[in-house]
């Protein structure tokens, strides 16, 4: 057998075509400021076999391959030239410091990163902070799908123990002539009391606990072990209340999970499955801003995303393209507030277009508003006046007014089954200053540049999830707890947007900032 020897260039380097997106990540990561994360290092001891900026450099350009595991992205260090360019002669980091350095180097740091890139983004004039398009997804976690804990269940079943505990105390109370009583709500301190008071009985009367089949147990003995069990359910219910906090669920694998309806649900029957519910800022493509959230309701996420971007780039955008499903008095108070233009659209737009809204007596849309008596005519003539008025508060704390109309006199009118269900006089609640805001948001949606911002949501924010989830194939995340999965959202978009910039550049696209329909470009023409 004839020997051989494998001939390898010293540099990588041509091997590496000029144009390939390795290149720009390296490019961009180099003028970075990095020094918070070279001082999440040790000065003392040896030096690490992996320099920080190389080790970030190839978390990122793994998430630019779709190589999320620690595994893959060791086998890639070891066998792929483009990552041993990156490595620049390190050392290949094993994946349990690939993990290492994910979780506790990156962790606190990667928001402070990510928002670094954006910036550089608006450098070189590829963000302006102009126009701004929010959607949300939800992403499962990586939690068992059955290992769900209801707050209902918990309330319910913690109420069914109070009742027999109360039983207890009562049992209690009778023979030994004490008083005690459980209340509602935490009913820790009083099964101490008992068990403390049971305790001093046994003592007292020299009672004997017994143990094992074919033994009597004394009526102390039975009580006792009784609340020593349900002492040792309360901490348990009062575990699962602290872990819950607002939310109506949570995963015993992932606490910060919480259980959410997928669209991809494996088991095509609308099953609830632990998640995330992730909010991404879109402006020409990029992804701008991240945040992830408990809830599944997308009207409480957007005032905080919108703090927490302000927070790191300091501003706010000019405008905002969003769907119905963030329309709130609240939401349009803040925007209002901060002097960006909302581009909602209302949370009935698409009813209001149907027959059989229009057609819907009851509706206040329906009804004629005499704007100088502030009253409401109904169908059958009848003036609807002010009743009262009330204050509203939100799970957020935010107060609004309402104020309640009333009919004259709803007896003998015709129409009345077709009106409202109620026994009554027909009633309206209608906070004025959200319907004064909804207005303004309807106005601004449906005029020309409200048209343009409304096709480009669904092409750029609702486009950016397309890519992540299906060409990206990011369905499920790999770690647990949400500083840990927000650190893996935010290294995909941060290899997101490089991907993006780089095929920008490769197709001369740059400085486009918003996507104009055909039909629009001949309206532009015509005119």
């Amino acid at each position: 057998m004839t020997g051989y020897q494998l001939s390898l260039p010293l540099d990588y380097e041509v091997y590496i075509p000029e144009n390939d997106s390795v290149r720009l990540l390296s490019h961009i990561i180099e003028r970075m400021d990095l020094n918070e994360l070279y001082s999440a290092y040790s000065s003392l001891g040896r030096k690490p076999a992996t320099k920080p900026d190389n080790f970030f450099k190839i978390m990122v350009y793994a998430y630019m391959e779709e190589r999320y595991s620690t595994r893959k992205i060791e086998e890639s260090c070891r066998r792929d030239i483009n990552f041993m360019w990156l490595l620049s002669g390190d050392e290949a980091p094993d994946h349990t410091t690939i993990s290492r350095f994910r979780k506790d180097r990156l962790g606190e740091l990667m928001e402070g990163l990510y928002y670094q890139f954006v910036k550089k983004l608006a450098e070189v004039g590829e963000v302006k902070f102009e126009d701004g398009f929010l959607d949300g997804t939800k992403i499962e976690a990586n939690a068992n799908r059955y290992s769900f804990v209801w707050k209902k269940a918990v309330e319910k079943n913690e109420l069914k123990m109070h009742l027999k505990i109360a039983g207890i105390a009562d049992e209690i109370n009778k023979l030994y002539l004490t008083g005690f009583t459980v209340p509602e709500k935490d009913a820790g301190p009083e099964i101490d009391a008992m068990l403390f008071f049971l305790k001093d009985k046994k003592k007292e009367e020299g009672v004997a606990f017994v143990y094992g089949s074919g033994k009597k147990k004394s009526n102390l003995q039975k009580l006792t072990e009784a609340l020593e069990e349900f002492k040792i359910r309360q901490e348990g219910y009062e575990t699962h209340k602290d872990i819950l906090g607002e939310r109506n669920s949570y995963s015993k694998t992932d606490n910060d999970a919480t259980f959410m309806r997928m669209k991809d649900d494996h088991m095509l029957n609308g099953q609830l499955k632990p998640g995330y519910n992730v909010q991404l800022f879109v402006e020409n493509e990029y992804i701008t801003g991240v945040e992830l959230f408990h809830n599944s309701n997308d009207i409480p996420v957007l005032i905080p995303l919108l703090k927490n971007m302000h927070t790191h780039l300091g501003l706010y955008y000019k405008n905002l393209c969003t769907d119905s499903g963030y329309e709130s008095e609240e939401n349009y108070a803040f925007l209002i507030e901060k002097n960006i233009t909302a581009y909602i659209k209302p949370q009935a737009y698409e009813q209001w277009k149907k027959k059989s809204f229009k057609k819907n007596i009851g509706k206040r849309e329906n009804m004629v508003y005499d704007e100088e008596n502030d009253e409401y005519i109904c169908y059958n003539g009848q003036r609807l006046k002010i009743k009262n008025k009330i204050k509203k508060k939100s799970k957020t704390g935010y107060a609004s007014e309402v104020t309640v109309y009333e009919c004259e006199n709803c007896n003998g009118c015709p129409y009345k089954e077709k009106c409202t269900k109620a026994k009554g006089n027909r009633q309206l609640q209608v906070s004025k200053e959200f319907v004064a805001m909804r207005e303004t948001s309807l106005e601004n949606i449906t005029s020309e540049h409200g048209k343009l911002l409304r096709v480009n949501r669904s092409i750029q924010s609702e486009g950016a999830f397309g890519i992540l989830k299906q060409d990206r194939n990011f369905t499920r995340f790999l770690t647990r707890g949400i500083v840990n999965v927000k650190t893996e959202v935010l290294l995909l978009c941060l290899a997101f947007n490089v991907n993006k910039l780089h095929a920008k550049i490769q197709s001369e696209r740059t400085g486009q900032y918003l996507h104009i329909p055909k039909n629009m470009e001949e309206e532009g023409k015509a005119a």
